[in-house]
This record gives C-alpha cells, sequence and structure tokens, in this order.
C-alpha cells in the first residue's frame, strides 16, 4: 500500500482537494482502499522475491551505510505484549432493519465476542452493553471533531455524557477519536491532535486515564514504500501531525490504531499480489516475499504492512507503540468487476486471520507479540452506497445469520458461529398444560432463568402460548447450566432437539441474553432486567394465573427437589 506522492502537502494551510461537507460525508474504510502504491514498485518488490528460490543478492551486508544501520537497530523495537491478543468486532449501523441494542448484544454473547468497537457512542447501544463485561471502544464521529478539537469544554462535556455517564458499567477502554481523518477530512488534521489531548485530559480530570485509552484509526494508505517494510515510512507531508500524535500516544501509553485491508491491496495490483499471499493461504518457501533489508520473510500482506508501521515509527525514532488493527475484513459478494469477493475467500481470510491472532503468532518483525484486530464487520451493511461488496463485509445478516461458518476448529470459542452441532431445550407438544405452567413458572423463580424477555412488549413474548414461552425459559435453563444432563427435563414435559427455536428478535442458545426493551429504548442501568424469584411468583405474570396463583405457587414449591 502506498498513498499519494509525498510532495502533496494536504496538511499546508488552506489545501483542500474536496469540500469539508463532502468528506464528512465519507463512511467508514473512506480512503482504505485508495492511495495505493504504484504498480511499478509493487512489480519491483514481488517479482525480485517471491519467484526467486534463493535468497535476494541485491543487498551485501558489507557495504552497508552506518546510517542504515543504526536505523535497522532502532527499528528492533521494544514492544511489549501487555495483554493476550483479542480478537474484536466492527459494528456498523447502516441497515435497512438495524437489530435492537439488545439483540445485537444477545448475538455478541452467543458468539462470545468479548471486543467491540462502535462508530459513536449510541446511548441504546452503551446501555445494552452494561453489565455484559464486554470490551468497547467508542468513536468521536469525524462530524463532531472540529468542535472538539477547538474546545476542551467541548471535549470535556462530550466525555462527561458519552463515558463518565456509563463507566464502569459498560467497560468502555478505548475512545477514538474520529476515524481515517488525515485521508477522508484533511481540513480537520490540524486540530487532531489538539482532539485527542482535550479528550485525554477530560479522561485525567474524571481519574479515567488509566483505565481508557485514546486513539485514531488511519487507514494504511498514509504509509508510503510499505514493500518491503523495511523502508516503509508515514507521508511526509503528514509529519506536522503524526509527530506530535506519535508522542501522544507514548506519553499515554496507548496504541496507534491502523486499518488494514490485504483485500484491495490484492485488487489493486493487478495480479502482483498472489491471492494466497494475500488469504494468509500457505505458501511454498521460494513463494514468500523476503525484505532484502532485514531478510525476514512474508507469508501474508496483513504481516507486512503491521511491520511496516512498526518500521515508519521507527524512522521517526518511536520504537515502544504497539499497533491494533481496528478494521480488517474480505467482502464474500462483489459484482461483476470484483470477482475475489467471494464466500469461500471471505470466509478463507476472516477464519485464518482469527486464527492468526488468537495463536499469539505475531509478525516476523516482532514473533510472539500480539496484534489485536477488530473484524470488519458484525453485520452486511444493506444500505451502504458503493459497489456491491460494500453491503458485504459482514459475518452475520440482520436476523443473526451467519453468512458463511468460519473455520476455526481449535481456536477457541470466540465467533465459533457453526451451528450445525447445537442443541435446544425446547416444550414437547402434547404434555399437560398444568404441568408446563408450573415447570415454566419454576425456570423463571427458583431456576433462577430471567424471563423478562417473555413479558409483553418484549422480544420472545410473541407467540403469547404458555409451550413457547415455556420453551424459551426451559432452553435459558439448560444453556445456563451448560447443557448438563438431566438439565432438560423439567418432570418430562421438555426434550431436547438439534432445531432452532430462534424466531424475529428472540435469539435461542445464548443462555439468556436477549435483553428487555421498552418502546423501542435500551434499559436503563438503574434498571433491573433479571429480577428475583419472587418477582415472577408473586405477579404470576404468565398468562393471567389470577386466583390459580397460590395453588400454581404450592405446586412449584413441591417440585423443586424434582426439577433440580
Amino acid at each position: 500500500m502506498g498513498g499519494k506522492d509525498e510532495s502533496e502537502g494536504l496538511y499546508d494551510e488552506g489545501v483542500s482537494t474536496e469540500s469539508t461537507v463532502t468528506l464528512l460525508a465519507r463512511g467508514r474504510r473512506g480512503n482504505s482502499r485508495g492511495l495505493k502504491k504504484g504498480e511499478g514498485e509493487l512489480e519491483g518488490f514481488f517479482s525480485s522475491f517471491i519467484e526467486d528460490e534463493t535468497e535476494p543478492e541485491g543487498l551485501q551486508w558489507e557495504d552497508l551505510e552506518m546510517g542504515l544501520l543504526v536505523f535497522l537497530l532502532l527499528a528492533i523495537s521494544v514492544v511489549s505484549a501487555d495483554e493476550d491478543a483479542f480478537i474484536g468486532v466492527n459494528i456498523g449501523t447502516d441497515l435497512s432493519d438495524m437489530p435492537h441494542p439488545t439483540q445485537v448484544v444477545a448475538l455478541l454473547k452467543a458468539q462470545q465476542i468479548r471486543h467491540v468497537r462502535l462508530y459513536n457512542a449510541d446511548r441504546g447501544m452503551l446501555l445494552a452493553l452494561a453489565n455484559t463485561g464486554i470490551k468497547v471502544a467508542i468513536t468521536i464521529p469525524n462530524e463532531q471533531l472540529l468542535g472538539i478539537g477547538q474546545s476542551n469544554t467541548t471535549a470535556a462535556n462530550w466525555v462527561s455524557q458519552n463515558v463518565v455517564a456509563h463507566y464502569p458499567d459498560t467497560n468502555i477502554t478505548t475512545i477514538c477519536v474520529g476515524s481515517e481523518v488525515l485521508t477522508t477530512l484533511p481540513n480537520a488534521a490540524r486540530i487532531l491532535v489538539s482532539a485527542l489531548k482535550f479528550v485525554h485530559s477530560a479522561l485525567l480530570a474524571s481519574n479515567l486515564d488509566s483505565q481508557i485509552k485514546v486513539s485514531t484509526p488511519l487507514s494504511s494508505s498514509i504509509i508510503l514504500d510499505s514493500f518491503p517494510p523495511s523502508q516503509a515510512f508515514f507521508n511526509r507531508s503528514w509529519n506536522p501531525v503524526i509527530v506530535p500524535m506519535l508522542s501522544f500516544l507514548q506519553s499515554t501509553g496507548s496504541f496507534l490504531m491502523l486499518n488494514i485491508y490485504p483485500y484491495y491491496d490484492y485488487m489493486q495490483s493487478n495480479g502482483v499480489i498472489p491471492l494466497d499471499y494475500a488469504l494468509f493461504r500457505p505458501l511454498a518457501s521460494n513463494k514468500e516475499a523476503v525484505d532484502a533489508n532485514t531478510l525476514i520473510h512474508y507469508t501474508n500482506v496483513f504481516d507486512a504492512m503491521v511491520d511496516a508501521a512498526y518500521f515508519a515509527m521507527a524512522y521517526l525514532n518511536y520504537t515502544n507503540i504497539p499497533v491494533i488493527v481496528s478494521e480488517s475484513g474480505w467482502p464474500s459478494k462483489g459484482d461483476s468487476s470484483e470477482p475475489d469477493a467471494t464466500l469461500d475467500n471471505a470466509n478463507t481470510y476472516n477464519s485464518n486471520l482469527i486464527k492468526h491472532v488468537l495463536n499469539q503468532t505475531g509478525t516476523p518483525k516482532h514473533p510472539g507479540i500480539s496484534v489485536s484486530t477488530y473484524i470488519y464487520e458484525l453485520y452486511n451493511e444493506d444500505n451502504k452506497p458503493g459497489p456491491l461488496s460494500e453491503q458485504n463485509w459482514g459475518l452475520f445478516d440482520a436476523n443473526g445469520k451467519p453468512i458463511y461458518i468460519l473455520h476455526l476448529t481449535g481456536s477457541g470459542s470466540v465467533l465459533a458461529n457453526d451451528t450445525t452441532n447445537q442443541t435446544f431445550c425446547t416444550a414437547k407438544d402434547g404434555v399437560d398444560a398444568k404441568m408446563l405452567q408450573a415447570a415454566l413458572d419454576w425456570a423463571c423463580g427458583p431456576g433462577k432463568v430471567d424471563c423478562s424477555p417473555i413479558l409483553q412488549g418484549q422480544p420472545c413474548y410473541e407467540p403469547d402460548t404458555v409451550a413457547a414461552h415455556a420453551t424459551y425459559a426451559f432452553d435459558t435453563y439448560y444453556h445456563q447450566m451448560g447443557k448438563a444432563p438431566g438439565t432438560c427435563d423439567f418432570n418430562g414435559v421438555a426434550a431436547i432437539t438439534t432445531t432452532n427455536p430462534s424466531h424475529n428478535y428472540c435469539l435461542f442458545g445464548s443462555g439468556g441474553s436477549n435483553g428487555t426493551f421498552v418502546n423501542g429504548t435500551a434499559p436503563a442501568l438503574n434498571s433491573s432486567s433479571s429480577g428475583s424469584s419472587s418477582h415472577y411468583l408473586h405477579g404470576c405474570g404468565f398468562h393471567g394465573c389470577g386466583s390459580t396463583c397460590a395453588v400454581i405457587l404450592v405446586g412449584v414449591l413441591s417440585l423443586f427437589a424434582v426439577f433440580l
């Protein structure tokens, strides 16, 4: 990947290639696929190294100048991993039928996704994420950047309303200040560092600076001469922004956030970059790319781009700032000009990327050092403008159905969305209605199932039948108990099935993660959605028990030992 010629100083006062209004309208990945390295330079790298079966001969170590030796020594970074690498997901909202925040959270829980990045600080999402333990990166949208970068007070107010009001119930860990600002909103570049500092100062004033880091996602296109990685450097026209930005990241213990899209590198290389190299597929040793300056072998575009970022920072004498990949993915469908946007390629790329990150592989330059990554993206966004591929980067559709089944055997539970072997607990057909009602009330009482989703107006209320509500309660209990033997019996009124009973916004198989919502708003932080056992029994809130409530209560108590 590359960028515009460094003589094109977009940072210069008054220089603008587009109106601010047009730039504000650009969405995510606005420039990730643009501003690429020239085809000739790519050919020079790959034709020299990928096709050769021997080590490159272009560099004689005895002839190296002292300056290059010093640089390479500096480039051996002291970056260390503070925690194991994680896989997160980006959550876009350009859907014609965007799921309710509680349903988004239900999907995250079901897929055991523990890190998410939002493109705003939506209150409904932050409320729905409360008390889940999910680590959240929130974003100051580009359209709000000018105000925050010019006013410490505005930044403080934003932090108060969108961070302090939710933390620690919602586990906010990162504030992304804008998105690809240098390439999508260059007129705001001059206040980007001020915005970072103002937001950090607001966190400091609230004693949250050690818990929440501040950074800004950048397009990898700002890195020039990224092949081979050791020659990489940032577009020098942006140095007045990048140098103080890196100083800020270093002084606050933050990280460089970079959007990396091997799909676009491959598409725009005109066949120079092999598809296997972009997809993390195994390569023969003679097909690997070799950096002539370091003799480091690269087996995929992703690692080469991450290392290019490390070398670009080292070129500016910053060697201890970690890299987090804020966006990466592959589209599953494209138009006629995008033949490699396929289900198979998307599955291959994301599956291999997830395994690569979670295996703590690191990069050739930093083996074993975590490169945490947010997959782009959770949902297909059918309202995104542009070519067909723009609407098809998601792992799931709006109903939470996987677009494809990731190949993640042996890579832990995160995003292990293979539903082929899932089991569920449902109410049997034709059983005694009173026994079914008693079992339902036990599950929602002593069984400690959160049955609020089957109350009127909630996602699992319809169909309003004892059997449907019992199925929800039985299945939730079954999964809460780890699907242990005997946890799907309920005195003979329940049975295990492989048919997923999920419908509309009511998701099964997640251990009761549907949550509740009223009139389209997420629950307030001080509301109770879990309920105590007495809440449901005292009110006898299911199907109008009326005068039979006391009888059923006695029955439930008598059946307590049976259901256990």
